[in-house]
């Protein structure tokens, strides 16, 4: 297998930035998208549970309707891709979607008691996700920014732009896309969107804190 130089990888970060403006006229190949939204799929995800689904929204009909509700960006509109990043909800440790997702683990129907006991010991007591829907709901999204984050560094390291968002409405775009069809709201629920392209101008650079300021070595 051959990997990445150090240094590549490090200029992609630092090449990389939120992009809030697009070449509406050029368009992501399909090959280079798919690639993007394979590092999603691949993607950790705590004890494999994989709460996840990619709605890839090129609808230019529902990208008007949500972008109200979205403080007006108008990359709604130039952005190659908007992909809306779901979450599944109740994703208990005896529902059937995590036992499906222990099986995908290989573990076997023998095993599977023990296991469920275990998740149970892990979300009732250890995380304490149990506490509320709302707090379970919140523990699968935050598998999905594991996604996320992969699929935009992935996008960088081949020159697409990206840029998260967690600014909109999400009760109203919720509302918009799950009558439309795209999804069960019982079962799912937007976690964060992502926009992607390629950027039509320079984007000032970021002041960040230093190495020293945010890594701590504890021998």
């Amino acid at each position: 297998m051959n990997f990445f130089n150090k240094e590549d990888v490090l200029n992609a970060f630092h090449y990389r930035a939120s992009s809030r403006s697009y070449d509406g006229s050029k368009k992501i190949p399909a090959d280079d998208f798919n690639y993007i939204l394979e590092l999603g799929r691949l993607s950790p995800s705590s004890v494999g549970s994989e709460p996840w689904q990619f709605i890839v929204l090129q609808n230019p009909e529902l990208r008007q309707a949500i972008k109200p509700y979205c403080w007006g960006i108008p990359t709604m509109e130039t952005s190659s891709h908007i992909v809306v990043i779901l979450a599944k909800k109740n994703a208990r440790y005896d529902t059937e979607f995590m036992i499906e997702s222990m099986r995908r683990r290989q573990v076997t129907e023998e095993q599977l008691p023990a296991v469920i006991e275990k998740y149970r010991t892990f979300q009732e007591s250890d995380s304490k996700v149990l506490e509320s829907e709302r707090s379970l709901f919140d523990w699968c999204s935050k598998q999905t920014y594991l996604a996320l984050a992969n699929m935009m560094t992935g996008a960088a390291l081949i020159g697409v732009d990206s840029c998260p968002i967690e600014g909109f409405d999400y009760d109203k775009v919720n509302e918009i896309l799950s009558e439309a069809g795209l999804f069960d709201p019982a079962e799912w629920g937007i976690s964060v969107m992502c926009t992607f392209g390629y950027r039509n101008k320079e984007i000032r650079k970021k002041l960040r804190k230093s190495f020293d300021e945010v890594v701590k070595f504890v021998e």
